[in-house]
Formats: structure tokens, C-alpha cells, sequence
């Protein structure tokens, strides 16, 4: 008890009897520090004396799938730094092969009283998934925020970029460049966000009239190592242009025309997805969609503070524009195309 005291103290930077008098429902104590104190004791593992645990802390959870992809460290930065200018304090939670899974995890945070949880991709886009947490907290009234497209009869805010113009975005954008042999990589079959982006391709492909037979799509990990091994598949069936579901399948689709022999952008074009960090330093600098992170974080953390708050908020899918950025990995079709 007294450690637990002392390092609560230390961490609000207060005085343990200020601490001991929170703990204990005393009165004397500002609601700032009041509130202060809880949170420090829910960030530093303790649980909350009996008559406080009825309470939602000021913590939220941000549910990440990983952190290799740069784009979910850019997320939860900006959602992160939008919770805390409101007051809360985001608490990381990603999740790792064989480790920790999203059910475990909201667990964890229902344990823990948070005020909210926001995720960042995960079981809720693919369909064959298990779905059984959020159930849990759909009955627990907890508020939450999905990001980036979820299965259907989900009843959360939700808050996406927009996949059908993304992928109209890059069909166009290759086509201009007199592409027709266009490949595609995307998540796997059940993922949300890929089904979408299939679905928009084929009608942009249409349109602009070029071919978009089934052997021209590959579905693969959302990893460097599978957007390679897809993408080999389709420089074998004779694919000029390459569409990728994230970027880092488009840096494996580079390795991938690299290992037969073949030129990016000469040989092969190839477009990523997201702009996450470092896309402008590449070998060559990636042509990519970007997805409005600042914009989409920050409407994410508006919906989420107007239910913690009680307000009524929409629960209809939130589409944000994404915009092509084209840099050194795109340029005109091979003459022999």
C-alpha cells in the first residue's frame, strides 16, 4: 500500500496524502487532481479501491494490428495527441503473432474501466474472423471508434478513407499512362477494405476500357515478403502496372520486378497505398495514395469524446478523400506492352 502510494504520488506530483485522501473518498481534493490521480493508478497497474471501480477512467485504448506498417504509429500519433489536448490518456495496445489478440486486449481494457477504445484495423475487416469482443462491448455501452472499414452489423462510428476512390485514383493514373495489363494486390479475400477496392477496379477498369481478368488480382499478407511473392505471380502473366493494397506490398512488388531483371518505373509501375513515412525515400520514391491520417484521427476522436460525453453522434461510415501522390515508381507503359 504506501508503494503503491508513493509511486502514484511521485507520478502525479503530489503529496501521498493528497493520494491517500483519493483513494479513500475524502473530500479537499480538486477534481483535476482527483482525476489525475485515478488515471495514474489505472496507467501504472493498480486497481482502483472497490467504491472507485464503477468509475470510467480517463484512459482509452488505441488498438493497433502492428507496428511494422508505418501508417499505425501515424494514427495513434495523431489520435493519440487529439485525446490528450481532451483530457485522456491513450493507452497502446498491439497486438503480436502468437501473443496477445484483440479480444485479449479488450479484456484488458474493459478490466481497466477506459473511457473508450479506438482500433486501427483489425478483426472487424475481415469477415471470417472472430467477432465475439466487440459484442462485449456493444453490451458494455462502451464507446468505440472502428477505423478504416468494418463487416457489416457492426453499430460503432466508423471513420475510412475512401477505397473506391483510391483505387479509381490509380487505375486512371496508370491508364493515362498507357497501361493496360494492370495487376492488382490486395489484403486477404475477407478483408473489408480490399473487397471494396477489388469492386472499384473493376468498374474503373471497365470505364476506361481495359481488361481486369481474375488472374490479374493477388491476394497476400499485408507484409513486404507478400507483396512480392503476389507480385511475381503477376509479372509472370505479363502485368506492366501494379495496384497495391498498402505500402508495404508495393515495396515487396518493386523487389519482386528487381529480381526478374526488370526497371521500376521502365519495366514495371507500380502505386502503394497510404503514404505512410519514408515512401519519399525509397529506391525509386513511391507513387502512392495518401490517406488523410490528421483529418480522419481527428474525426475519430471527435466521435468518440461525443459519446464518452453522451451526446449522439452518427454511426453511418464517415468517408474521407484520399488523394494519389506520384512520385519516381509510376511512368508510361514499356513500348512492347
Amino acid at each position: 500500500m504506501t508503494r503503491r502510494l508513493a509511486e502514484v504520488a511521485q507520478k502525479v506530483g503530489v503529496s501521498e496524502a493528497t493520494v491517500s485522501r483519493v483513494l479513500n473518498g475524502k473530500p479537499g481534493v480538486s477534481e483535476a487532481t482527483r482525476t489525475a490521480v485515478l488515471t495514474a493508478l489505472d496507467v501504472l497497474g493498480y486497481e482502483r479501491p472497490t467504491q472507485l471501480r464503477g468509475e470510467r477512467s480517463r484512459l482509452v485504448g488505441l488498438v493497433l494490428p502492428e507496428l511494422q506498417n508505418p501508417i499505425f504509429p501515424a494514427f495513434a500519433e495523431v489520435v493519440g495527441g487529439a485525446l490528450a489536448q481532451q483530457g485522456f490518456t491513450p493507452v497502446l495496445c498491439t497486438q503480436t503473432a502468437g501473443g496477445v489478440s484483440e479480444a485479449d486486449y479488450v479484456e484488458l481494457l474493459l478490466t481497466q474501466q477506459v473511457s473508450g477504445v479506438v482500433f486501427f484495423g483489425g478483426m472487424y475487416a475481415q469477415a471470417e474472423s472472430p467477432h465475439g469482443h466487440y459484442e462485449r462491448l456493444a453490451q458494455r455501452g462502451l464507446p468505440t471508434v472502428l477505423m478504416n472499414a468494418a463487416i457489416e452489423d457492426l453499430d460503432f462510428p466508423q471513420v475510412s478513407c475512401d477505397d473506391a476512390v483510391a483505387v479509381e485514383q490509380a487505375v486512371g493514373h496508370l491508364v493515362s499512362l498507357g497501361h493496360r495489363r494492370i495487376g492488382l494486390v490486395l489484403g486477404p479475400p475477407d478483408h473489408v477494405p480490399s473487397q471494396r477496392k477489388l469492386a472499384a477496379a473493376k468498374i474503373a477498369a471497365a470505364r476506361a476500357g481495359v481488361e481486369l481478368p481474375d488472374d490479374a488480382v493477388e491476394h497476400a499478407l499485408f507484409s513486404l515478403e507478400g507483396g512480392q511473392a503476389a507480385t511475381a505471380r503477376l509479372l509472370k502473366r505479363g502485368v506492366t502496372g501494379v495496384i497495391c493494397a498498402s505500402d508495404p506490398l508495393a515495396l515487396g512488388a518493386v523487389r519482386a520486378a528487381r529480381r526478374r531483371g526488370l526497371d521500376v518505373p521502365r519495366d514495371v509501375s507500380v502505386v502503394g497505398y497510404d503514404d505512410s513515412s519514408f515512401m519519399t525515400c525509397t529506391d525509386p520514391p513511391l507513387t502512392t495514395i495518401r490517406q488523410p491520417i490528421e483529418a480522419m484521427g481527428r474525426a475519430a476522436v471527435e466521435l468518440l469524446v461525443g459519446e464518452i460525453a453522451g451526446a449522439r453522434v452518427t454511426h453511418d461510415e464517415l468517408l474521407f478523400e484520399p488523394e494519389l501522390v506520384v512520385r519516381g515508381s509510376t511512368g508510361p507503359a514499356p513500348a512492347s506492352a
